[in-house]
């Protein structure tokens, strides 16, 4: 029903190959419990014309929280997954777990008690890595006091839904999976801002290794840049080297007026020679640990997100260093394109995480049974 594969009792036992009457059964189930309605007479096959049914997607709303290390997006969705509401706000994630998410909850709070029907659910996304299974947030780098910080467990002692945690390149990938054209089944976001991280989506799904690692290149070491010192105690990673904060640091240093990702890509539209130096070298570092991604996995698509994506030389490195050393055979029809869904990214994949969740079938026939 939710893919629009199936619109009636008729439709759902000739796909699901079970009979008319345990069809119908189970959609009474359903409609009882909120999920479906019927919305009138379908499209006869031969015979009595079906009535229609649609998913009630004005049942509840989902909420999304994209957490960035100085701000925070946070978003409503109906239970089709169309944009409710939103807000882009400043947050400051070294507050910690505690304060911030009890704000979290505060501000979904105001935002749902204004919405048309009750929440169901909420996903927090945080730029740090993240073990799916256990709900913990594991030795982040920019996020202070966060270390195995259970994010359900504190969110959903505040506020009665079902919560979920993810790494928010994780939730960007799936938010830019949504919004890519047909025919996209294997896709690379690449987020570039304050920190440096990678979502990856394999076959339409996203994909998360045994732990939750997958796609984390923020510590992937620069073969040129050993003398490069990382905050986890490395040297060299492609963080310390290329992202917004590296950057940041390095112009300050070299005497810019210069504290956030947002200004280092304010100067990048000035194009001052130094800057610009340094803008190319981080987007050649950053195309050396996507090569191998991009050999390796061999996606259609690679998405170039996060603030640093909107610095013309960064990009021009990324692309060019990627032709250069990728196989031809895998670059031939790669599609190396901006974010569609732009700063929406996370929270529109927060959205559809928790819509899998509350609609997952082993959850349903929990309900339904």
């Amino acid at each position: 029903m939710r893919s629009g594969q199936a619109a009636s009792r008729s439709d759902i036992a000739r796909l699901t190959h079970v009979s008319a009457s345990t069809a119908a059964t189970r959609v009474e189930a359903l409609i009882g419990l909120g999920f479906l309605h019927e919305t009138g007479a379908g499209r006869s096959r031969g015979g009595t014309r079906p009535r229609r049914l649609e998913l009630r997607t004005d049942a509840g709303t989902v909420a999304a929280a994209d957490l960035g290390a100085n701000h925070a997006s946070l978003a409503l969705f109906d239970l089709g997954g169309t944009l409710l509401s939103e807000r882009l706000l400043p947050m400051d994630i070294a507050e910690g777990p505690e304060r911030v998410l009890a704000w979290v909850v505060g501000q979904i709070r105001e935002m749902s008690d204004a919405a048309p029907a009750p929440l169901a659910g909420l996903t927090v996304g945080v730029p740090g890595p993240v073990d799916f299974r256990a709900g913990r947030v594991v030795s982040p780098s920019r996020m202070p006091g966060w270390n195995g910080a259970d994010v359900p467990g504190v969110a959903g002692a505040l506020i009665d839904v079902p919560v979920l945690v993810e790494n928010d390149a994780n939730l960007m990938a799936l938010g830019e999976f949504s919004a890519a054209p047909d025919g996209c089944e294997h896709l690379v976001f690449l987020k570039a801002g304050s920190g440096i991280g990678c979502g990856v989506i394999a076959s339409g799904q996203l994909h998360r290794g045994a732990r939750g690692a997958a796609g984390d290149i923020s510590h992937a070491p620069v073969s040129d840049q050993q003398d490069v010192p990382c905050s986890c105690g490395r040297t060299g990673c492609l963080d310390a080297v290329a992202s917004g904060a590296a950057l940041a640091r390095r112009l300050h240093a070299a005497g810019f007026d210069v504290h956030s990702t947002s200004g280092v890509v304010e100067i990048a539209r000035n194009a001052e020679p130094v800057s610009a130096r340094m803008f190319r070298d981080a987007g050649r570092a950053t195309a050396d640990v996507l090569a191998t991604i991009v050999n390796f996995f061999n996606p259609d698509t690679l998405v170039l997100g996060g603030q640093l994506s909107q610095a013309e030389p960064y990009v021009a490195n990324i692309r060019s260093t990627l032709y250069e050393r990728c196989l031809p055979m895998a670059v031939e029809k790669l599609v190396i394109a901006p974010s569609r869904a732009g700063r929406l990214a996370g929270v529109i994949g927060g959205g559809r995480l928790m819509l899998e969740h509350l609609f997952d079938p082993r959850r349903v026939n929990a309900l339904v049974s």
